[in-house]
């Protein structure tokens, strides 16, 4: 039988290889995930563990303010169900040739999960059309989607579309992205723990490597808004690790 030393090392050992593997993760994302190894420890073990070993976790970014209205309701619509409210942006990037890479990402603002990247040189009306009705196809139409206001979100062939799809379109305010909240947060994740730390050498790599990082996103990061939980986590199932009590 392994003693509390040797159990406790183990749990050390796991916590770098995390700590180092996901390296803007902090102490409760990573308790998080050692709990979907099946490893029974709390965030406080978890924390004196990582204060021991000097780890150090992401800053936190500062809180953005919402548009409220002079009788304090917010103009932002609330997700209320799965499917109420899809948003989707735009993320820039290089190959390593220094030729343009575009992202199209789309996210379901209630449940949190990325529903696609789409990986691009160039975006346009209809590309953004061709992969909103491949997730519709998939899905089901969302009642509303919020996006911003420039030409490949409020192209008139889109604002057809959605018209004769019964899905209401919510464009931002111009200069006001604090409006499309969620996946602006969403895309500073992306960028901060995963785009700022890959070099991509083709565009065909790319699309393999973003679906890569959408599956971990979906499935194995914990989010804090979700009780430290995935959004659409796989059905996994562990027996405890022996000396992990």
């Amino acid at each position: 039988m392994p003693t509390h030393t040797e159990g406790e090392d183990r749990r050390r050992t796991r916590i770098i290889a995390l700590a180092h593997e996901y390296g803007r993760y902090g102490y409760r994302r990573i308790t998080a995930l050692l709990h979907q190894e099946g490893w029974r420890v709390n965030h406080k073990h978890v924390e004196r563990l990582w204060r021991q070993e000097g780890l150090t976790g992401p800053q936190k970014q500062p809180k953005r303010a919402r548009l409220w209205l002079a009788d304090g309701s917010c103009i932002r619509r609330r997700a209320e169900y799965p499917n109420s409210v899809w948003l989707y942006d735009f993320v820039m990037d290089r190959t390593q040739d220094g030729r343009p890479l575009k992202l199209l990402t789309i996210v379901d603002e209630y449940t949190r999960e990325c529903l696609a990247i789409a990986v691009r040189r160039r975006l346009r009306s209809q590309d953004v059309q061709e992969v909103l009705a491949e997730l519709f196809l998939l899905r089901g139409c969302p009642t509303h989607i919020r996006s911003d206001n420039g030409p490949a979100c409020i192209a008139r062939m889109l604002r057809q579309w959605y018209e004769w799809l019964t899905v209401t379109p919510l464009c931002i305010e111009p200069g006001s992205p604090w409006e499309n909240g969620y996946v602006e947060c969403f895309n500073g994740k992306l960028r901060d723990a995963w785009l700022n730390g890959e070099l991509f050498y083709t565009l065909h790599e790319a699309p393999v490597i973003v679906e890569g990082w959408r599956q971990h996103y979906n499935t194995q990061r914990p989010h804090s808004a979700l009780g430290y939980r995935p959004p659409a986590p796989e059905t996994r199932t562990f027996a405890p690790i022996s000396g992990s009590a």
